[in-house]
């Protein structure tokens, strides 16, 4: 390969920042055992990296190739509006450290590692492929960033890493109407509530989109805006001219960025299998380590011994089984042979299950096989939706389908019997996707083992509990990798085109997986005291949440666009009210003015100014403004709030309806967070805001179907009263007990005041302390909350550690035990564990206010779980259905003349849930709701 860069050549830029974060949350925490250093994103994003090498090989492979980073969060677009991205929250303290662990990783996997000050990471992507396409070669920018599709089209591309999709001209003009080079001016209009874009108040990508075709550009637009025929768009758009063409400059990307590189200097290199190796040992990320010695054929370095694992297996959980032979396995192509190995299940009484399927979407995924294991090297796949034809534009253009496979329903129908047989045990890995693809064909299994829900029950935030990680932290064994089959990019395919002979030995490997994973996990289960755990709270969710999503719930989009309309009217408000407050109009959008009035004409304390003179009047100074009395500050804040919540919310929400149920069909992890919280994704219906009255109003949005109401039952104060009964506070106990207000008796303890006629600001004041210390929350924290001066909310949290010595007594308790075990345990036994909890510096605060919270917020989990649990049985004679869970709060749907019923029969088991297990000595309380929208009932 020569020095230059030219036809012929292809560059891969990939987005590092975008990985960091993608791995940070998609990941649990994670320490080095040597010393603590948080190292859970670096340990992600170089998994990343070595799949991104793997992938990037063949005819598509790069020439050159690098990761760029962005510099810091400031840059020459902060000096055009001090505003940009100015909502962005701080990374969490443990990413902090990571950031220059990651770019050591870069250039340890032999990557050129990019950023340039004053400059974001975008501009120098936007540069170099710009370069590339100037000198006749192509560029890939990987990444998902919309922003970046300005620069697709005449050889540059972009490519999804999380749905390994192609983005070119056609899929730009899909998301934003129009072509690439129309993205900027529409971009320039919408504005962007992420990064704190301004754009023009009102206007969405959809119109952007129409009046840019209409108009041609952004100026011609501006430039005749008087003849839009529409009133308030028009004057939109006269008013917000300037605000409009600021935005304009901050969406553009800069490809004249310099840079102290070229092309050339790009060009891909195989990693150094030393240098790689070196500082995979030093991270300790032992895995990866073996998977890079292998590839190069080289001596595992001498890895660091690890403390002793809470989940190493024993050696008495280590049978002599053969290893895992890939050729052993059977391909089930007729009737004879399916009956032969359901006989030989009936035998058994239990089997390892896996499907393969089209897709990861349960609800439209079509099933393309099964496989079953019944011990090591009985393993079998059975195809079933397998297709074969010519290749066409890296996917088959004709297909039929593949010989030597069973009739589907033929198939299904004869394995119906024994997946429904309560005396035949089914044991899967992530049973939950399984159990919804196979009731879609009308099969409910049961009963079921789940090896993933195993090893949260024994190692919940310890680490990884997917199949891949399992089965090489249990059995030391590399299952099969999917995109060996499948590929990636552009020429992946789904599993239905994969040929039988590479699919069977790939999906019975899982199958024989699963069977031993369930063999070494399930001995453990009771030797560390969490069988109850996994049998009551864990399992049986399966089904529960299963028909859950596969229900959904009903969302009216025109309450949406309603909604939308109505926050920009009310940010109009908020704008006015401003005005009001500084005594003048001036642009609430513009940093700048916004700096003026706040320190130049009404003289407040605590300006800082920037490069070009400007005040900063980012949120953090904006919070201690508010925080210390001034009004207009607070004010600007409720308006970037409500901005924010109009384009994540009522905007977003509207485009995860899906088409063919009206409904909205989310996903709830039951392994996802550590403390036994259920994470819901896609969307995440659990983050909908409730704390502003402009947020609750979102949830009108869901609605019931004719006929029917939504009901909504809501544990009181939960995590109050496991407070007061695991600290054993008497105070609290007895309020509890006697159904007294119990922010009004912290006030009183606190500040020696009355209950009754008590100033409602006082009882805030208690509120917020009370709900805030189950946190750890800081006399800062407290201060932002209540925006009061620090020094006052340090001294309330004083105050209420004097008045309540028991709950300080249970926070240092909880501390220690964590530091002794490395784990914490619920109420109900659910053991979580604490990663960090021994570490020394800024992060050891944020482990010790998980411990501290860890069994309060894991015992409210536990009990609403067991709740959702006994539920179906409880309203299997009502015309009703629970939809949603919101940690507190369960969501129901059912029809008008059941609702007295249904709020009877589930108040009974919620507040009864946590017995017989635990007598609690406070009441548990629920508080139930009912309308036609899930706003009316709560």
């Amino acid at each position: 390969m020569g020095n230059g860069f030219g036809k012929g050549h292809h560059l891969h830029l990939i987005d590092g920042s975008a990985f960091i974060f993608r791995a940070y949350h998609a990941l649990p925490p994670l320490t080095r055992k040597s010393d603590g250093l948080p190292v859970g994103a670096v340990a992600g994003f170089c998994n990343m990296l070595w799949k991104y090498i793997e992938d990037a090989k063949g005819s598509d492979a790069p020439t050159h190739a690098a990761v760029v980073f962005d510099y810091s969060s400031k840059t020459f677009r902060n000096q055009i509006y001090d505003l940009y991205k100015a909502n962005r929250p701080e990374p969490p303290e443990d990413l902090r450290p990571q950031f220059p662990l990651t770019r050591d990783a870069t250039r340890a996997f032999n990557i050129a590692c990019l950023e340039i000050a004053d400059y974001e990471a975008d501009d120098v992507i936007a540069t170099l492929a710009c370069q590339a396409r100037d000198a006749g070669g192509t560029a890939t920018i990987i990444s998902s960033d919309k922003d970046l599709m300005q620069l697709v089209g005449d050889g540059v591309d972009m490519l999804d890493p999380i749905k390994n999709k192609l983005i070119g001209p056609d899929e730009v003009a899909e998301k934003f109407g129009l072509g690439p080079q129309h993205v900027v001016d529409i971009q320039a209009l919408a504005g962007d509530s992420v990064d704190n874009v301004p754009g023009a108040p009102g206007i969405g990508i959809k119109t952007a989109a129409q009046l840019i075709a209409e108009y041609g550009d952004l100026e011609n637009l501006l430039a005749n805006a008087g003849q839009i025929k529409q009133p308030r768009r028009r004057q939109t758009l006269i008013d917000h001219a300037d605000q409009i063409r600021i935005s304009k400059r901050l969406v553009q990307l800069d490809c004249e960025t310099p840079l102290d590189v070229t092309l050339s200097d790009l060009e891909v290199r195989e990693p150094d299998p030393a240098t790689l190796l070196d500082f995979l040992n030093v991270m300790e990320f032992r895995t990866l380590t073996r998977r890079v010695a292998e590839k190069f054929d080289r001596d595992l370095p001498d890895l660091p011994e690890p403390a002793p694992a809470p989940d190493a297996p024993a050696p008495a959980d280590d049978p002599d089984w053969p290893a895992i032979d890939r050729d052993a396995y059977e391909t089930i192509r007729d009737a004879q042979a399916l009956d032969r190995w359901i006989a030989a299940i009936a035998g058994a009484g239990a089997v390892a299950i896996d499907t393969e399927t089209t897709g990861l979407d349960e609800m439209r995924a079509d099933l393309v096989g099964i496989s079953i294991a019944l011990g090591p090297g009985q393993a079998a796949y059975l195809p079933l939706g397998h297709v074969s034809g010519e290749a066409g534009d890296g996917l088959f253009a004709d297909t039929t389908r593949a010989d030597g496979q069973m009739d589907r329903d033929q198939a299904l129908a004869a394995l119906k019997p024994v997946l429904e047989d309560p005396a035949i045990l089914k044991v899967l890995q992530n049973a939950k996707y399984d159990w919804k693809i196979l009731a879609r064909y009308g099969i409910r299994m049961t009963p079921v083992e789940d090896t993933m829900l195993m090893s949260y029950a024994l190692n919940a935030g310890a680490h990884h509990h997917g199949m891949d990680d399992l089965a090489d932290r249990y059995l030391n064994h590399i299952c099969i990798p999917i995109k060996d089959l499948i590929g990636s990019g552009k020429s992946q395919i789904t599993f239905d085109r994969v040929p039988i002979d590479k699919a069977a030995p790939y999906a019975a490997e899982d199958a024989e997986v699963t069977w031993r994973l369930w063999q070494i996990m399930r001995p453990r289960l009771s030797r560390e005291g969490v069988t109850t755990v996994y049998q009551t709270l864990e399992r049986p969710m399966i089904p529960v949440l299963a028909d859950m999503e596969m229900t959904g719930v009903r969302v009216d989009t025109d309450t949406l666009s309603r909604m939308s309309n109505a926050f920009a009217q009310k940010m109009a408000g908020l704008e006015a009210d401003i005005h009001a407050l500084a005594g003048a109009p001036f642009n609430v959008g513009s940093p700048k003015q916004l700096g003026e009035v706040l320190f130049d004409k009404m003289g407040l304390s605590g300006g800082k100014q920037g490069k070009t003179g400007a005040y900063s009047t980012s949120a953090d100074v904006l919070e201690d403004l508010a925080a210390e009395g001034h009004d207009l500050p607070a004010r600007v804040l409720d308006w970037r709030a409500l901005s924010k919540l109009k384009s994540t919310y009522t905007d977003a929400l509207q485009t995860h309806v899906n088409p063919d149920t009206g409904r909205v069909h989310t996903s709830y992890s039951i392994a996802g967070a550590a403390t036994g919280r259920l994470a819901s994704t896609d969307p995440n219906l659990q983050n909908i805001p409730i704390r502003s009255e402009e947020g609750r109003r979102i949830r009108e949005a869901f609605v019931a179907g004719p006929g029917m109401r939504i009901v909504s039952l809501d544990y009181s104060q939960i995590e109050l009263r496991i407070l007061a009964h695991v600290a054993d506070v008497p105070a609290l106990k007895q309020a509890f007990r006697e159904g007294i207000d119990i922010h009004a008796l912290t006030a009183s303890q606190m500040f020696g005041v009355p209950v009754e006629g008590m100033d409602p600001m006082i009882r805030r004041q208690a509120k917020a302390i009370n709900f805030g210390v189950i946190y750890g929350i800081s006399g800062f924290g407290l201060a932002r909350n209540l925006r009061i001066p620090r020094a006052e909310a340090q001294a309330f949290i004083d105050t209420y550690f004097q008045r309540f010595p028991e709950i300080r007594a249970y926070m240092d308790r909880t501390i220690a035990d964590a530091k002794r075990d490395g784990f914490v345990r619920t109420l109900f036994g659910r053991k979580i564990h604490t990663p960090g909890i021994n570490t020394k510096g800024p992060a050891a605060g944020g482990a010790q206010r998980a411990a501290i919270n860890a069994p309060i917020q894991g015992a409210a989990a536990d009990i609403i779980r067991r709740a959702m649990i006994r539920m179906p049985q409880a309203i299997r004679d009502l015309p009703a259905q629970m939809l949603l869970q919101v940690h507190d709060e369960l969501i129901f749907e059912v029809r008008q003349d059941a609702v007295d019923p249904l709020i009877t029969a589930a108040r009974t088991v919620m507040e009864a849930a946590a017995e017989p297990a635990v007598k609690l000595a406070v009441p548990l309380v629920v508080d139930a709701g009912q309308g036609d929208n899930w706003a009316q009932a709560h």
